[in-house]
């Protein structure tokens, strides 16, 4: 199982890792799927043969989805932030995320089906709330906390005041 770079994510999966990766190819730029590793013999959550690693790169970062059974769920401990230059691109991650049998959930956070966290986070969102202006931070924090997909008009207009 080598790998070209000294650090990997692992991420584990019951035994749909190889689906999770080629959906995170499909959805994010710079995103691809390597090699698929089968099981040399049994394991206690599978058999010889079957998917046992996934290499694959999201957004440029690599990772290798590991199917070691039901053991291990995803939680919003980790979660992978999305920077989203705009409106459009914002809905696209949020819609094939959560359309494709995830879920919402607040200030812009969202799980895929497989459980795992996403923040799609537009850079309006991370200017406003670091405005040099107190209050123009805390209207656009507050409109935030109010959203579940993160809506940039509100956000700019908040900031505004």
């Amino acid at each position: 199982m080598t790998n070209a770079a000294k650090n990997t994510v692992c991420l584990w999966f019951d035994r749909d890792a190889e689906d999770a990766a080629r959906f995170y190819a499909a959805t994010f730029p710079d995103s691809s799927v390597g090699a698929v590793y089968r099981a040399p013999g049994d394991f206690p959550s599978g058999q010889q043969g079957d998917v046992l690693t996934v290499a694959f790169t999201v957004m440029g970062i690599p990772c290798l989805g590991l199917n070691g059974g039901p053991a291990f769920k995803h939680s919003e401990a980790f979660s992978f932030q999305v920077a989203t230059a705009d409106q459009a691109e914002t809905d696209r991650y949020w819609n094939a995320i959560v359309g494709n049998g995830g879920q919402e959930s607040e200030c812009g956070w969202c799980k895929d089906k497989w459980g795992l966290s996403w923040q799609i986070t537009p850079r309006a969102l991370l200017e406003a709330i670091a405005d040099p202006d107190p209050a123009a931070a805390r209207r656009a924090f507050d409109a935030m906390m109010t959203m579940r997909k993160i809506d940039i008009a509100a956000i700019e207009a908040a900031r505004r005041g």
